[in-house]
């Protein structure tokens, strides 16, 4: 079987993190079969193009997990690459890292260094674009998959889930769209 995961990382404003993790058994994500969250007392200061310094911790100790089996496809909040020239962004090292074979990239902003990112319009009346990058797929396709992902919204379902449970710590019993 294989297993379509998504990130990510909510910081307490007292310190610490919790990252958060939902699994999938298909690429769009629609039904959420996995919650997971594990917290951490102790974060890096946030430094501009060093994202990865900061949030690669929290995920690895939740990826890394002995209960976390490995996940074939991984979908992080934020960049994989942060240039053309494929300067490691947070994705690049989780998939050094081995957390997952397939990682994608979804962001929510513009990094002015990385115009090699596919621009993906979601939602029926979204006009802001989701910014794709990707190791281990082909940018194009992991743009695909994100274009597709279950939700009508400019955020896909999936990842508006992980995002509440990383901010709550609070799983959803119901499908990824509620």
């Amino acid at each position: 079987m294989t297993r379509f995961g998504a990130v990510d990382v909510h910081y307490a404003p007292e310190g610490g993190a919790r990252a958060a993790l939902v699994v999938c058994p298909t690429a769009t994500y629609a039904d959420v079969v996995e919650e997971r969250t594990v917290e951490v007392s102790k974060v890096a200061r946030y430094r501009p193009g060093h994202f990865y310094e900061r949030e690669l911790p929290p995920l690895r100790a939740l990826l890394s997990a002995s209960q976390t089996a490995t996940l074939d496809v991984l979908i992080i909040d934020g960049y994989v690459t942060l240039d053309p020239a494929g300067r490691s962004g947070l994705g690049a090292h989780v998939r050094t890292e081995d957390l997952a074979s397939i990682v994608i990239g979804v962001a929510k902003t513009r990094f002015h260094a990385a115009t090699h990112a596919v621009e993906v319009i979601r939602g029926t009346t979204s006009k802001r674009p989701l910014y794709v990058t990707s190791a281990g797929i082909p940018s194009d396709a992991a743009a695909d998959l994100v274009r597709h992902m279950a939700g009508d919204a400019r955020l896909p379902a999936a990842l508006r889930r992980v995002d509440r449970l990383a901010r709550t710590g609070r799983r959803v019993t119901r499908g990824a769209g509620h």
